[in-house]
């Protein structure tokens, strides 16, 4: 996805959101932030989304989203569990009814045979305490994998949760 269909992408998602008069908050890992960049993006996106949180490491995902930290010792950042309570801390910090979490491993180093470099696990959280949490392996550069993760996020929320 280029930059102007992730626009395009975060427009129609901003819509839906303020149809439902609801928020959106992001807890970015490989993502640095990307997913927050194309939400302010469009102009007006403070009525639907306030903060999002750039926790690249373990310590800041502890800290600003409340990640256990026997979560990380036992699974690593770069897991299922990982991203389900990102996405709930970032939800409860940001008092947004939905979230996105987004964790990997982007490359060219840290890639393992358990989590091959591409790994990226995603977790979205919507009302009524409804997650969903998926591992995606995508291929290409560190910016290939990056901006697939944000495409494949925002994508994910619009269909899975905004659309119906």
């Amino acid at each position: 996805m280029n930059d102007e269909q992730l626009q395009q992408l975060s427009h129609r998602i901003g819509e839906q959101l303020k149809r439902r008069q609801a928020t959106v908050t992001a807890a970015e890992s490989c993502t640095g932030g990307w997913i927050a960049k194309v939400f302010t993006d469009i102009s007006g996106s403070s009525a639907w989304f306030e903060r999002g949180f750039v926790t690249y490491s373990n310590e800041a995902k502890q800290q600003m989203v409340g990640v256990q930290e026997t979560t990380l010792q036992q699974h690593g950042a770069v897991s299922e569990q990982t991203v389900r309570e990102m996405a709930n801390g970032a939800a409860k910090a940001a008092a947004a009814e939905y979230a996105i979490a987004v964790s990997g491993i982007a490359g060219p180093e840290g890639g393992t045979p358990d989590k091959p470099v591409g790994t990226v696990w995603f977790a979205i959280v919507g009302p009524e305490g409804r997650v969903l949490a998926q591992r995606q392996i995508f291929a290409g550069d560190r910016d290939a994998v990056r901006r697939q993760s944000v495409a494949w996020a925002l994508q994910t929320l619009l269909d899975e949760f905004l659309i119906n």
